[in-house]
């Protein structure tokens, strides 16, 4: 079990981001984790994977824990060795680096399994397969998302942390990685999931929390809140059965519930 409990944190010691927020990812389940622009959520993956000090942010309050053991006080490097691998927002891949040295790249912490685990990434994406020798930076956006992807699965993770692996890519491209995804969690890996695509990981996910302003402002199956009314309304553009225009979502009819 992978587990966030009161996390509170802040940057430059003077913007308090996160204001005590817990949530947890069963072993071999997808959790979403959803919300606006701001909410919170990046930086809750940072906090989970080690990558807060990069941007000068540090854990003040509450504690992240794997297994019952707090690693919310260990480095980067180390997190991943216990099993805790992210995808980052953007790809991030080394443009200049080839797909196969990209994914190597990802195994600094396994090599003694390298070979297996690009094998399991070829089997996932074999376009990589083919474009091993390519230099990274002219694949498709969509083909450096399944790097990036690829990249992370090279540490063999017990827990992927994916930000916004849709994020700028076509429709049958989304649904494409959306299935990848659920292939990578049926081999036994757990996900925490980041998505403006509300829609698309909720189809997908086993439980889902949705952030504002750094809080958890709802926490249910997924399955509840695909049908509850303000996440339909707020988050998916949904009125009833009716998709809504931007203008329409933009002028809530409703106040939500948790801002009562």
């Amino acid at each position: 079990m992978l587990e966030v409990r009161n996390l509170e944190v802040v940057y430059s010691d003077v913007i308090l981001v996160l204001r005590g927020i817990s949530l947890s990812i069963p072993d071999g389940s997808i959790v979403a984790l959803l919300g606006a622009n701001g909410a919170g959520k990046t930086t809750t993956l940072r906090a989970v994977s080690g990558l807060l000090d990069v941007h000068n942010g540090n854990v003040t309050k509450g504690e992240i824990l794997l297994d019952g053991e707090p690693i919310h006080r260990k480095s980067a490097a180390k997190i991943v060795r216990l099993g805790v691998s992210q995808a980052l927002e953007g790809r991030r891949i080394l443009a200049e680096m080839s797909v196969e040295e990209n994914l190597r790249l990802g195994a600094h912490t396994n090599h003694r399994s390298m070979d297996a685990n690009m094998e399991r990434v070829y089997h996932l994406f074999p376009l990589l397969r083919d474009r091993a020798k390519s230099t990274a930076g002219y694949l498709s956006g969509g083909e450096q998302q399944m790097l990036a992807i690829g990249r992370a699965l090279m540490s063999a993770p017990r827990y992927l942390l994916l930000d916004e692996p849709s994020l700028g890519l076509a429709p049958l491209l989304v649904q494409q990685i959306r299935d990848i995804i659920v292939e990578i969690n049926r081999q036994g890996t757990g996900v925490l999931l980041v998505e403006q695509n509300a829609m698309m990981a909720l189809s997908i996910a086993d439980h889902g929390f949705i952030m504002e302003i750094g809080k958890i402002v709802m926490d249910k199956p997924a399955g509840e809140l695909l049908d509850d009314e303000d996440v339909r309304e707020f988050y998916l553009g949904l009125s009833g059965d009716e998709v809504q225009s931007f203008a329409q979502v933009k002028h809530y009819r409703r106040k939500k519930r948790w801002l009562s």
